[in-house]
């Protein structure tokens, strides 16, 4: 390979790498994020992926809200209404989910590590693969194993 071609494939390499390099794809809409936080209201929202650790969502209208994978650590759910939602391997590590409804929602392998779960209602939701390791469930059909 002759000095020029080598350069020129060189260069090509060199300012391809930027386009092949991703940053990993983020699902939620940021609108809807923003509607949440502001009005504590985003029923029906896209909030896939989503990153609300330690948010303050005290009785929020998340209802069929899509939480799949969202990051809720530490966020505070106290009475929030979750009927319907996805929350499909979502994180709920440490958070506060008192007397909060999640009545035929979708917990399938979410982290409940250490929650404070309380009087929370269950009825016809998904729990399979729920982590409940450390979690305080009193009054609520939460145990380990889910349904």
């Amino acid at each position: 390979m002759t000095r020029n071609k080598r350069n020129r494939w060189l260069a090509i390499a060199l300012f391809s790498t930027p386009f092949l390099i991703t940053t990993p794809a983020r699902a939620e809409n940021p609108d809807h994020v923003l509607q949440l936080l502001s009005t504590g209201a985003c029923a029906r929202c896209d909030l896939q992926g989503a990153n609300l650790q330690g948010a303050h969502l005290i009785g929020a209208d998340l209802r069929e809200a899509n939480l799949q994978g969202a990051n809720l650590q530490s966020a505070n759910l106290e009475g929030a209404d979750l009927e319907g939602a996805n929350l499909t391997s979502a994180n709920l590590t440490d958070a506060y989910a008192t007397n909060a409804s999640f009545i035929k929602a979708n917990l399938t392998n979410a982290n409940l590590t250490n929650a404070t779960v309380f009087h929370a209602q269950t009825t016809g939701a998904t729990l399979r693969g729920i982590n409940l390791a450390g979690a305080e469930t009193a009054g609520s059909n939460l145990s380990v194993g889910g349904d």
